[in-house]
């Protein structure tokens, strides 16, 4: 299967407020206990995500009454831990919050059942979980790799014990999903933990839901855990669903590393998350952060520069990621540490990370549970490949961060983000300023070039040419004898020729070139290549790296549609041919170079002919964009048209 990529533009501030979307870890374990009460659950602001898609599909196969109220509000009819359908198949993708507690609650009723996954999801380690329900008389077996799912459940003969070991230093979900399904037994088992126990803040979590729906635990520190004989969960009637205080801990990374002020609403002091915690190291790097029970604020260091940090992040396992990324806009080398569990979650994401953040420049060391971060001495920060997302939500959204680097971010699959935030793009983008593009299209001649270097200047942006990319790319390829209905071979080139704008000089491959770009022989040969597919991709990178603060004026025929449909101001600059010829006949006169008027009319309508006509990105009015006819303008005036839209866009935003 082919996945999209998404081309996220440097960007330059973060600032506004952010709702956050209900938690994955409670939605889940919200989910799993009001079916298994006593009465009816309304739940509200539940997370809408696949994850949480698996969980209720899951619980209406198994004969469960969901009923949707919309705005995220969903009312359960518990079954009191007597599921109507004994015998079912679940699909439950690579939701771990789902399949691990529905294997404990099913191993322990009736019935029969078989549990399967992705392949990611057949390759997350699930065999002390089975052995520990195993010791409590459940009959479960593996229908593949010894240790993975799938499971096949059949209905258990309790053995009356009354204590049962699981390890905790492989994932807390394991010790979740048992305590969650003890009250479906009637004797008081107690669970010791063997080993230490990691991601301690998720068990926080079940053991407050539990006693939500009426489940108090015992415990003993974090060695071990008890539930009474006659505990059983009753509905609470009404529960509401925390922000996620996960998918906070992008946001906050934006607001240090971007300036703010930003706020983040649905989490904060009151939150019963352990990720909520992340805001303790951001404060550690020297972000400002202010909290209240339900939200919090966010703003960079006064000095504007983070400071690298050694932290143990076993009480934040999955923001520790995003803390990864932080590292990149830090000054000095980051070591997190006790991240075992990153090995074991949708992916080895102590290996991906490690492999990704090498891609954009960084130095990294990963051990078994630890990785150590050192940003790149030279700015690198923007893969040609794009960053690899391993089909795991946290990866994509961690790494958008590295937007914040001087070139913007490709993000291969972004659609993974759907597993727990399924508008986390849109969401980001509405609280970060990108840096400013102010895009000029229009046909041959029509004086777009000049009128928008003269607005780059005054505005003291930087400039893009992207007509001279073409003719650039035509004279390389005459230079190294590629020929121009050659496409492959054209977008071989045109990915690794060098091509530069520096102080009003344009290069090609080390050397200055002037007037050979500008005759007539290398408009018609850029025209041709730029029809090619090909090479329009292969040149896309080359664009977007032109997007650099302060801000960029780019000209061309589909700056404002294609190459940056997000321009805060879009001009479609024209003129009537016969004035276009004119102009370009008195150029060439003032350079002493030969013109026939007629000939360059012709010309000029061939090339708007068949830039109109062209199948890729044809030559026309974007969306959004404001015609400027320059007809019977002279260039002041049309300088003056843009800077006065441009300067009329930003008062109003």
């Amino acid at each position: 299967m082919t996945h999209k990529s998404l081309y996220l533009p440097p960007l330059i501030s973060a600032q506004g407020t952010v709702q956050l979307p209900g938690s994955k870890s409670i939605s889940n374990r919200v989910l799993l206990l009001a079916a298994l009460a006593q009465g009816t659950t309304e739940v509200r602001d539940l997370l809408q995500s696949d994850d949480t898609d698996r969980m209720l599909d899951g619980l209406q196969t198994l004969g469960v009454k969901v009923l949707s109220l919309g705005d995220n509000a969903y009312r359960v009819t518990g079954c009191g831990g007597d599921f109507p359908v004994r015998g079912a198949a679940l699909f439950l993708g690579n939701a771990g919050t789902a399949f691990r507690p529905l294997t404990a609650a099913l191993a322990l009723s009736g019935g029969h059942y078989t549990l399967t996954g992705v392949a990611r999801m057949h390759e997350r380690p699930i065999r002390d979980l089975v052995d520990a329900l195993r010791g409590l008389g459940a009959n479960i077996d593996y229908t593949g790799n010894d240790g993975y799912p799938p499971l096949e459940i059949f209905p258990a003969t309790l053995s009356g014990v009354s204590r049962v070991g699981v390890r905790g230093d492989v994932s807390s979900q394991f010790l979740t999903a048992l305590l969650m399904s003890l009250p479906l037994l009637k004797s008081t088992v107690t669970v010791e933990v063997q080993g230490e126990l990691i991601s301690k803040p998720y068990i926080e979590i079940t053991l407050a839901m539990m006693a939500r729906f009426g489940v108090t635990v015992q415990r003993d520190a974090w060695r071990s855990f008890t539930v009474t004989a006659g505990s059983r969960y009753v509905a609470p009637e009404i529960v509401y669903v925390e922000g996620d205080a996960s998918s906070a801990s992008y946001f906050l990374a934006a607001g240090a590393i971007g300036g703010g002020l930003l706020r983040i609403e649905g989490v904060g002091s009151d939150s019963i998350q352990g990720d909520v915690r992340f805001a303790e190291a951001l404060s550690l790097m020297g972000a400002r952060i202010v909290h209240e029970p339900n939200w919090m604020e966010v703003q960079s260091p006064v000095g504007g520069r983070l400071n690298a940090i050694d932290m143990d992040c076993n009480h934040i396992p999955d923001a520790a990621m995003t803390l990864a990324v932080v590292a990149l806009f830090a000054d000095g080398t980051t070591t997190l540490r006790n991240i075992a569990s990153w090995r074991v979650k949708e992916t080895d994401r102590i290996h991906a990370m490690a492999t990704e953040l090498r891609k954009v420049g960084a130095t990294v060391e990963e051990g078994e549970d630890y990785i150590r971060i050192t940003p790149p001495a030279d700015t690198i920060l923007s893969p040609a490949a794009g960053i690899d997302t391993y089909d795991d939500h946290r990866m994509a959204m961690c790494f958008s961060l590295v937007a914040f680097g001087p070139q913007g971010m490709l993000i291969n699959n972004p659609q993974c983000v759907a597993k727990t935030f399924p508008d986390y793009f849109l969401v980001f983008a509405s609280v970060t300023r990108a840096v400013p593009v102010i895009a000029i299209d229009g046909p041959s001649a029509s004086g777009k070039g000049t009128v928008a270097q003269i607005v780059a200047e005054k505005l003291g942006y930087h400039y893009l040419d992207s007509g001279a990319l073409y003719r650039l790319l035509g004279l390389a390829a005459q230079r190294h004898g590629v020929a121009l209905d050659d496409e492959t071979g054209l977008a071989d080139l045109a990915g690794r020729v060098d091509i530069r704008f520096e102080k009003g000089e344009t290069w090609l491959e080390g050397r200055i070139v002037g007037d050979e770009l500008r005759t007539e022989e290398s408009g018609a040969a850029a025209s041709k290549v730029a029809s090619l597919p090909k090479v329009r991709a292969a040149l896309l990178n080359k664009q977007h790296a032109f997007r650099r603060a302060p801000g960029l004026v780019s000209d061309g025929r589909d700056m404002a549609s294609v190459v940056f449909p997000d321009a805060n101001l879009k001009i479609f600059l024209t003129a009537s041919a016969q004035a276009r010829a004119d102009r370009r006949y008195k150029q060439l006169k003032q350079k002493g170079m030969d013109a026939n008027i007629h000939a360059l009319l012709q010309d000029i309508e061939a090339r708007d002919f068949r830039d109109t006509q062209r199948s890729v990105a044809p030559l026309q009015q974007a969306v959004g964009a404001i015609m400027l006819d320059t007809t019977a303008l002279n260039i002041e005036q049309a300088v003056d048209f843009v800077l006065h839209a441009y300067h009329s866009k930003l008062s109003k935003n």
